[in-house]
């Protein structure tokens, strides 16, 4: 039984190897996919949801998968359509996306292809915001999930990550409220849910959410940390310093550590910190996946991080 399951796009990334730089460094992304991955690097069972072209792309993310034992039997491989790519570039405002996935082999995704039987023995299934927004077709298959996995039972989390390059604000906010009814961890980010619910008021963001029925929000805050709050608590988990020098998949990091702390016992609280840390060691390095912390990187920045607490 896989532990952790995730549905959405897998990407080829792109990433310009250095500001102003002519040379780019092909590797792979896509926000579920990072987040498996990272899950997978903190020693959780994790596996993959979704559909690749039947290209070198295709088979470059299977052979990543492989190698960082994320189990992706339930990817399909579509041979009409072409795996999606997007470029990352960076200067001095930070870095900056550019995608080709219009008609990708994920946008083509639909319910009938779900692996109900896996989504319902799993212990968690993640989404996000990407996952719903690609093409209609994803979005039903999207909920379709989350709607097997809340009737088994099964912890549904849930990413934000808006974009508004792939939908209008008004269809993202009447979607994603769907989504957020049916899951009980959600992730946002700070930028995502103020757009989402016009607001930049923490606490009020907070209410709006457990009010969807959400029992545990890590509000990703960037500097300022991760504010943990349910029902009955809310705590503020400061972040981890560091110098960063790429944020691409930061949040997938996070969701990603996040989950399988929470999945191997771990409090909410516990859960934040070692996701924070997680999140902050990945912005060290350039790339989605390539600079994602192993376990025991994680915990050797622990004590430190525990002090600065």
């Amino acid at each position: 039984m896989t532990q952790i399951l995730a549905f959405g796009e897998p990407l080829a990334e792109f990433n310009q190897t250095r500001p102003d730089s002519a040379a780019w460094q092909l590797g792979y992304g896509g926000d579920t996919s990072n987040f498996c991955i990272a899950a997978a690097r903190q020693g959780a069972e994790a596996g993959y949801i979704g559909a690749v072209g039947e290209d070198r792309f295709g088979d470059g993310l299977r052979q990543l998968w492989e190698a960082e034992q994320v189990e992706h039997t339930h990817v399909v491989t579509d041979e009409q359509a072409p795996t999606g790519v997007y470029f990352v570039s960076h200067d001095a405002s930070g870095h900056h996306f550019d995608y080709l996935r219009a008609g990708s082999a994920a946008s083509r995704y639909a319910p009938d292809r779900l692996p109900r039987r896996a989504i319902a023995s799993a212990r968690a299934l993640h989404l996000s915001g990407i996952s719903l927004a690609i093409s209609q077709s994803a979005c039903d298959a999207g909920l379709a999930a989350m709607e097997e996995a809340r009737a088994a039972g099964v912890m549904v989390s849930f990413d934000t990550n808006l974009r508004l390059r792939l939908w209008p604000l008004a269809r993202a906010r009447a979607v994603m409220r769907e989504a957020l009814r049916m899951c009980e961890v959600c992730l946002p980010s700070w930028d995502d849910v103020t757009a989402l619910l016009n607001c930049d008021d923490r606490d009020f963001i907070v209410d709006t959410l457990l009010g969807y029925g959400v029992e545990l929000i890590a509000l990703k805050m960037g500097a300022q940390g991760c504010y943990v709050a349910t029902l009955h608590q809310r705590t503020l988990v400061p972040a981890y310093a560091v110098e960063a020098v790429d944020a691409t998949g930061a949040g997938d990091c996070f969701g990603g550590a996040f989950v399988a702390r929470l999945v191997a016992g771990d409090d909410a609280v516990a859960a934040a910190r070692y996701a924070n840390v997680a999140a902050a060691l990945s912005t060290t390095g350039y790339g989605a996946v390539a600079s994602i912390p192993h376990a025991a990187a994680v915990y050797g920045a622990l004590e430190k991080y525990a002090c600065a607490s």
